[in-house]
């Protein structure tokens, strides 16, 4: 069992409403380009989405970085950051108004270039009866978490129960079973963005590289590595670094945004590793109910 401050956490609570999907206002024609200027049109993120689920594949489907389940946020900005920064992936949601009142869920991931919305998982009958605007209310508690015996890992928005769920080796570094590792080189949009929430996404274009690396076959919900990746104040490289993520989103046509991934824990070098864990995904270990 690891060692943490976790009597010292204050619990504390964040709210927000389901969101609605959105495009800019400028162009003026809603279309995006793909990785090989082809301009397209698909689902994107936001929303209530009915049938697809943390568990589920994170490639495949005819949408653009689309969130399983249902999106939240404040209209008000600063509203918002909280609760961005401040839900936890693990923590506990509920839902406090229209038809689906009284429901359980949780938080399974971030998202947004900057930071826009929380991604909460909710059973699908419960999902048929919600509505755009609903109010959910979020239980958080992990903010402020730390390893006592592992002081330069850097933990970043990840709830205690998900924490002592995880798979774990301890020695001179604590490691983590994952089901895969990303390499540096296909670590796309976010980096140099802060990690005090929002996500990194994969880059996906290469779909031999991904291959290679065992990557097309991600379900959302994977715990993975990201290799050289420093994330304790910004996303950025840094060699012998690594961040553990969920994948929290699907794949997209753009460049440079694949699945979304939402940094958990991260360390500069030496006290945090990892291990490969086929079973290493969050559906699996809170026995998610899709």
């Amino acid at each position: 069992m690891l060692n943490t401050n976790h009597a010292d956490l204050v619990a504390v609570s964040v709210a927000g409403a389901i969101a609605h999907p959105g495009f800019p206002g400028l162009p003026a024609e809603p279309y995006r380009l793909a990785a090989n200027g082809k301009p397209f049109l698909l689902p994107t993120y936001g929303g209530i989405v009915y049938n697809v689920s943390v568990g589920d594949r994170a490639f495949g489907w005819a949408a653009d970085c689309i969130h399983p389940g249902i999106s939240i946020k404040q209209a008000d900005d600063l509203k918002n950051r909280g609760l961005n920064v401040f839900a936890c992936v693990g923590n506990r949601a509920k839902v406090m108004t229209g038809q689906a009142a009284g429901t359980v869920g949780l938080v399974t991931g971030k998202s947004g270039r900057f930071s826009e919305q929380v991604i909460c998982h909710f059973p699908k009958d419960s999902r048929r009866r919600m509505a755009v605007g609903d109010q959910i209310i979020i239980r958080s508690e992990g903010i402020g978490m730390v390893l006592t015996e592992y002081p330069d890992v850097v933990l970043k928005g990840i709830a205690p129960g998900l924490l002592s769920l995880m798979s774990v080796r301890t020695g001179a570094s604590v490691d983590f079973g994952v089901v895969a590792h990303i390499p540096a080189h296909l670590i796309g949009a976010g980096l140099g963005l802060t990690s005090e929430g929002g996500s990194l996404h994969m880059q996906s274009t290469d779909r031999a590289e991904l291959a290679a690396h065992g990557l097309d076959r991600l379900r959302l919900g994977d715990l993975v590595a990201l290799d050289d990746t420093d994330s304790r104040f910004n996303h950025g490289y840094l060699r012998g670094a690594l961040a553990i993520g969920v994948v929290g989103a699907t794949d997209g046509p753009r460049a440079g945004y694949g699945p979304g991934i939402t940094v958990l824990m991260t360390a500069p070098a030496g006290q945090l590793g990892c291990f490969i864990d086929p079973a290493a995904n969050i559906a699996d270990l809170m026995q998610i109910e899709a």
